[in-house]
């Protein structure tokens, strides 16, 4: 399963709507809104939990995942020591990362990708992504938006 910087994960692409995940990937195991009011989906084989904003048209634009299987430039990334793994991407263009500790927890936070890679107890143990932004401060949706 390969993360696609800026895109999504496996066939998830930003911007999807509802019915285009089920398509893919059925009904999730759960259902739920959020306190803005965003669906968020969870489909516990893949341990994603995907959010469709409410105020974008229910387009998805943010995922967290913690499927073992989840590779980034090659690289796999659960279980990774999160400053080697930062190492090897930093020749892919992941250069500046912002880290932030909670507890046991670290956030090591990649903006121009908004990448997050959480770490507890050395390791990596999900991987949260959102849709980018592009420079018209607009969500960047890089599905392709059907015509009425």
């Amino acid at each position: 399963m390969r993360i696609l910087p800026k895109y999504g994960i496996d066939k998830l692409i930003f911007g999807m709507k509802q019915k285009d995940v089920t398509a893919l990937y059925g009904k999730p195991d759960k259902q739920f809104n959020d306190d803005d009011n965003n669906i968020i989906y969870v489909y516990n084989a893949y341990k994603w939990r995907l959010t469709f904003y409410e105020d974008e048209e229910m387009r998805f634009g943010y995922i967290i995942c913690s499927n073992p299987d989840l590779q980034l430039l090659d690289n796999k990334v659960i279980g990774a020591d999160p400053v080697e793994l930062k190492k090897t991407l930093q020749a892919h263009g992941f250069k500046k990362w912002e880290q932030e500790d909670f507890d046991l927890a670290e956030n090591h936070f990649d903006e121009t990708n908004w990448l997050i890679l959480q770490s507890e107890f050395g390791k990596i143990s999900k991987v949260e992504m959102g849709a980018t932004i592009n420079e018209k401060d607009d969500f960047d949706w890089k599905f392709p938006a059907k015509k009425s």
